[in-house]
């Protein structure tokens, strides 16, 4: 009889579980196909195949925020201003005005264009840029720019850990909060998951202010937890910041099990800090419910020119209307005249993005890709070498970085644009994460960065031999195949 039973109930509970998967098919398909047909096919595979743990991983991983809005940017009557600045460059940028001292940017037009547009990235003129290449490099440039601070220091980072460096800047933070300097902090609640409670409470005794991003506790699990804060920005009094790629933490520095960490990171200086500026504070409204950005004085100060360098600052994530960062690396590909250099840690692009790498070096563009070759994702790592084969069929030249873990996220052309950043060349970059990246059109920055691409691919990079790759054993292609099929998922 219990036998009986329990076989009746086992078949109401699979069939109450496959009619919700279905319904939530249905939902999906009507939300999402538009926007991705390959990854609702995927997400539709997982619910049938497990129709209970599929439902669960759909409601914390697979909603697009970017339709239903995790919080409107809209609520800053401020941000008015700079929607109308956006739309005053947009109509200069037809009349080839701003481009009187700049000539020989005129052929960005249409990426300037489209960044204002879609992301309402602000032009700036008067910057300076210097590149750091390594943990070491950055952080002694950043502690400098903290200690320096009289105002404010806002500080934003994916991951902040308890350890050398990160209580190396949670005593200069402590230090200078003491000093009456206003210290606003975020860190992400799942990059930063380990970071004890005795280290905020440290930073908010001293009168700073700390917040997560999104916070996250189990077991009240939020649909929330697949959308991070990936961002990494520093800005220090409004007259200078850093962006990039490094998190606080000592692997940063001294690589961790990799032996040697490489890393890209910027210090601004010039209007571009601006729109770095306002990017942490509609985060720290998020976080907090604070509003920074109607005191213009104090955080956006009168800047001297500092250097002739032109800067747009692209922030994207799920709450924006256009994946921009995305956009931004689609044109810049499909700009290029000559040649092309990637470098990135995670490389899983859409559709997309792969079509037009490929389009780029099958209309001879010279594409070249930098990837490490060991990684601290295994799964991620098998899917990104799913990718190369058909990459290298196009002539794409791949090269697997040996000296240790290389970070570094940007992409250069032609000698002439360039953008660094916190996005990684895959879909959670693109699609879910809150990231950043500075698009900077400028022939000596991108040149500089370009050195440094050939350094490290000629001495410090191994090139991938296509014919050997196509002729490894079958295992590992049947491994990086499998891995792939999830690339829509991770």
């Amino acid at each position: 009889m219990w036998d009986y039973i329990n076989q009746n109930l086992v078949e109401i509970v699979l069939s109450v579980n496959y009619l919700t998967a279905i319904a939530v098919s249905i939902i999906m398909i009507h939300n999402h196909t538009k926007r991705d047909p390959l990854r609702t096919m995927m997400w539709t595979i997982v619910l049938f195949l497990l129709p209970v743990g599929g439902i669960v991983l759909y409601v914390f991983f697979g909603q697009n925020y970017r339709k239903t809005k995790i919080f409107n940017k809209k609520l800053f009557k401020d941000l008015k201003y700079i929607e109308r600045l956006a739309r005053k460059q947009v109509s200069l940028l037809q009349k080839k005005t701003i481009f009187d001292n700049y000539p020989q940017h005129t052929g960005f037009k249409n990426i300037m264009t489209l960044l204002l547009n879609n992301s309402k990235a602000l032009i700036s003129e008067y910057n300076s840029i210097t590149t750091y290449h390594t943990g070491a490099q950055t952080f002694d440039a950043i502690k400098a720019a903290l200690l320096s601070a009289k105002n404010h220091i806002h500080i934003e980072f994916y991951i902040i850990e308890d350890d050398v460096l990160g209580n190396e800047i949670k005593d200069i933070l402590v230090q200078k909060a003491t000093e009456g300097v206003d210290v606003r902090v975020i860190y992400d609640d799942v990059g930063s998951w380990s970071l004890p409670r005795r280290y905020t409470r440290a930073i908010k005794r001293a009168g700073g202010k700390i917040f997560p991003f999104m916070k996250v506790r189990f077991p009240f699990l939020s649909s929330k937890l697949n959308y991070r804060n990936h961002r990494k920005i520093l800005v220090v009094d409004g007259k200078l910041a850093f962006m990039g790629g490094v998190n606080i933490a000592d692997r940063y520095i001294d690589g961790g099990k990799f032996g040697y960490w490489a890393d890209t990171h910027l210090k601004i200086e010039g209007e571009a800090t601006r729109s770095l500026q306002t990017i942490f504070m509609v985060d720290w409204y998020f976080v907090s419910g604070e509003i920074l950005i109607r005191r213009h004085q104090k955080y956006f100060p009168d800047l001297p020119p500092t250097g002739k360098t032109l800067v747009q600052v692209v922030a994207s994530g799920p709450d924006s209307d256009w994946a921009g960062i995305m956009q931004a690396y689609f044109t810049i590909i499909n700009s290029a005249e000559k040649h092309i250099y990637l470098s990135t840690p995670y490389f899983m692009p859409n559709e997309s993005i792969l079509t037009a790498i490929k389009t780029a070096s099958l209309s001879g563009v010279d594409v070249r890709l930098m990837l490490p070759e060991r990684n601290d994702s295994r799964l991620v790592y098998w899917s990104t070498l799913s990718f190369l084969s058909e990459l290298m069929d196009a002539g794409v030249k791949v090269y697997l970085y040996t000296k240790g873990f290389n970070h570094s996220k940007f992409i250069t052309a032609d000698s002439r644009i360039s953008a660094v950043g916190s996005a990684n060349i895959d879909m959670r970059s693109f699609e879910h994460n809150f990231e950043v990246t500075t698009i900077i059109y400028n022939e000596d920055f991108t040149r500089q960065l370009e050195r440094s691409f050939h350094i490290d691919t000629q001495n410090n990079s191994k090139p991938v031999n296509p014919e050997r790759w196509h002729n490894r054993p079958i295992h590992k292609t049947i491994i990086e195949g499998s891995a792939r099929l999830l690339t829509p998922l991770l």
